[in-house]
């Protein structure tokens, strides 16, 4: 898939960071956009500024953890631009607590939201992406290439969110779909200010300098730029790259790095 133009896209998650940026960098590349999420004041706002440049877009209010109202969605992208034909699946929720602390909600709700969210919205935009022959990428994280302390539930989520996607990139080798996991280093976004605490609060507050992390437009160029190659696994940058090196060769001395990374976070929970 080389050029968008005419294409429709469909990203959830889609009305902050990641999610706009991708719904806008496909929009400039005259695709036509499906917006997802549950922000439907901040979606009007990116759909009418897609509008005033140009652009094709349509925006609607969703919870990816509720099946039958992704259904819908599915339906009303499919009513408006006569298919799909890439998939992104943003739409997520990060944690900072050790297990020892965690309520048991809390990776309840990040398993809802960025797995089971993923698998609602696969099940019923595949039959238009068989079709189309399209794309189907997960927005994951390098938490989902190696386990990231005081990050269980997102980590698990994300690990989760792979294998389901591996799975179904099998099962359709012969009918010409395109799976996709990318996998952002840091990258400054509300992800973080929305982070779930130990006791299911949102954290509220960003535990680190957003100044020196990738953008979320340049996030969204390297994805675009992943489909157009059709790639199976998408890194960004040294911390992608590394991780998925280093963990082949010595995966101990890996797991002693991020411990000293996360541990240097203002107010780490990591002692």
């Amino acid at each position: 898939m080389k050029n968008f133009q005419g294409k429709t896209v469909l990203v959830t998650g889609a009305s902050s960071g990641i999610g706009e940026a991708l719904a806008r960098e496909f929009a400039r590349l005259g695709a036509n956009v499906m917006l997802g999420a549950r922000s439907v004041d901040k979606l009007e706002q990116i759909v009418a500024e897609i509008r005033e440049a140009g652009g094709k877009a349509i925006g609607v209010g969703v919870d990816v953890v509720q099946e039958e109202a992704c259904k819908k969605m599915i339906e009303k992208s499919v009513e408006a631009f006569g298919g799909i034909d890439v998939l992104i699946c943003n739409a997520g929720l990060s944690m900072r607590a050790l297990f020892d602390d965690v309520d048991l909600k809390v990776l309840h709700r990040l398993m809802d939201v960025n797995f089971w969210g993923t698998v609602n919205c696969c099940k019923y935009a595949l039959p238009y992406l068989q079709q189309s022959k399209g794309s189907i990428v997960g927005i994951s994280s390098v938490a989902g290439l190696h386990g990231l302390p005081g990050r269980t539930g997102y980590s698990a989520s994300k690990y989760a969110m792979t294998g389901f996607l591996e799975t179904l990139r099998i099962e359709n080798l012969k009918k010409g779909l395109h799976v996709m996991v990318a996998c952002p280093g840091f990258t400054a976004s509300n992800v973080r200010f929305s982070a779930l605490t130990a006791d299911g609060s949102q954290q509220g507050e960003t535990p680190r300098n957003e100044d020196k992390m990738m953008t979320s437009e340049q996030v969204a160029k390297i994805v675009v730029r992943g489909i157009r190659r059709r790639k199976r696994l998408c890194l960004m940058e040294i911390e992608g790259r590394a991780t998925h090196f280093v963990k082949k060769f010595a995966p101990g001395f890996l797991d002693k790095m991020f411990y000293k990374v996360m541990a240097k976070e203002p107010n780490s929970p990591l002692k």
